[in-house]
């Protein structure tokens, strides 16, 4: 390995949405910083099984109009 180009690689705390804790190593920060999840296994849809659509500023409905007429033609 090249001396000097790569970052330093330290342990830091990673706090998950529940609250539960757990050290890893990382790249990313200060050693000892805490990274805190907005999303993480337990909370995911994808590992949860539960979805849910959230309309943020009326992208289904804007989708849905711009592509209403879409589709075979008779």
């Amino acid at each position: 390995m090249k001396k000097d180009i790569h970052p330093e690689y330290h342990e830091i705390n990673v706090v998950m949405t529940d609250g539960t804790e757990f050290k890893t190593r990382s790249t990313m920060g200060k050693p000892g910083d805490t990274l805190r999840l907005d999303i993480d296994p337990k909370s995911h849809p994808a590992w949860t099984g539960v979805h849910r659509m959230v309309d943020t500023g009326g992208q289904i409905a804007k989708f849905n109009k711009r592509f209403a007429n879409f589709g075979l033609k008779k």
